[in-house]
């Protein structure tokens, strides 16, 4: 600055010129002198600050309010009505927040705002057609804004999907339609989960299955890992190679979903089975597979016994799965 005025800049062009403002200029040329014991703001008696007493009154009837399962609110409307004015209604709820008191309110959990903490499904299967989930998804067209929706059912205990559907929008008549098909291939499960969706908990879905004798579970509010087969199967079907990502029509969505659940079925090793496909545990042919790869595996151990640290033994599914169930090492009993 001192070099810019030296140059003949008055001291407006000199402090644009260095892009500095003036007040930064002031306080640089004018310090303010150090307090020796700063005050916090909050300390400092401004004459418009509250005294103890108003703030004592403030907090009393808070107090009172709350012995009557009132809210801070209905103490300031009160007041008001009692021709007693002695804060504003923010001042008063500045004053609550630091107000310790027996009858003061909880602040409600998010469970508790949505109506009350929810169970944790737990749903276990032994066999197949014991415990079914499903859930729909989106299979977006090749049209901004438009999407199908696909619907898919799973076995949990076998992974296999009995039934499949693709729709251009979510309703009940079609949910129930393709459970109406399922049933009648393989029959009723005992339970059936899904999420929440306005579908899945309609009162007409809900009547159609009771009239099957099924019993509806549903995962709890803001739980995104409580129906994990379903949500798994459909990642499964979105990041194959083969998914297009967009289909041309509802008619090509439909082939595909057709050629994907057929493939799955039947053709799809599953890592949760120990590798076998979910048609093969689910009518039990695994054990028959399970004897060729066992049988190969003891023949190539007993050809290079130095490449094992022990006697290697084939996987097997595990016998007990279900939703939020602990895993166990337990095998599918013969």
């Amino acid at each position: 600055m001192t070099t810019l005025k030296t140059a003949g800049l008055s001291q407006r062009r000199a402090l644009t010129t260095a892009g500095v403002a003036a007040s930064t200029w002031h306080y640089h040329t004018h310090p303010r002198p150090r307090v020796v014991d700063p005050m916090n703001q909050r300390d400092r008696a401004y004459p418009n600050r509250l005294s103890t007493g108003e703030v004592e009154a403030i907090g009393a009837r808070v107090c009172a309010a709350w012995d009557a399962q009132h809210s801070v609110d209905h103490a300031f409307a009160q007041a008001a009505d009692d021709g007693v004015f002695l804060a504003s209604r923010r001042t008063w709820w500045r004053i609550a927040a630091v107000t310790e008191h027996p009858g003061r309110p909880r602040v409600p959990t998010r469970s508790q705002v949505r109506g009350g903490a929810h169970p944790k499904p737990v749903l276990v299967a032994d066999g197949p057609g014991q415990v079914w989930s499903w859930d729909i998804t989106d299979m977006k067209s090749e049209y901004a804004g438009v999407c199908f929706k696909g619907y898919s059912i799973l076995d949990v205990y076998s992974r296999k999907i009995p039934g499949a559907a693709v729709h251009d929008r979510e309703q009940e008549d079609l949910v129930i339609e393709m459970f109406d098909r399922a049933f009648a291939e393989h029959g009723a499960p005992k339970y059936l989960h899904a999420d929440n969706g306005s579908v899945m908990t309609s009162q007409k879905v809900q009547a159609f299955l009771a009239g099957h004798d099924v019993t509806m579970s549903h995962n709890r509010p803001y739980v995104s890992n409580d129906n994990p087969y379903s949500e798994s199967e459909f990642k499964l079907m979105k990041y194959r190679p083969e998914y297009p990502g967009t289909f041309p029509s509802l008619e090509d969505a439909r082939y595909f979903m057709s050629g994907y659940v057929a493939w799955y079925n039947q053709g799809h090793h599953h890592s949760g089975l120990a590798w076998f496909t979910p048609d093969q545990v689910h009518d039990g042919s695994w054990r028959t597979v399970w004897g060729v790869r066992e049988a190969a595996l003891q023949d190539y151990y007993q050809a290079h016994p130095e490449r094992f640290h022990r006697k290697p033994k084939t996987p097997e599914p595990a016998g007990t799965v279900g939703i939020n169930h602990k895993k166990t090492d337990e095998t599918i009993p013969d």
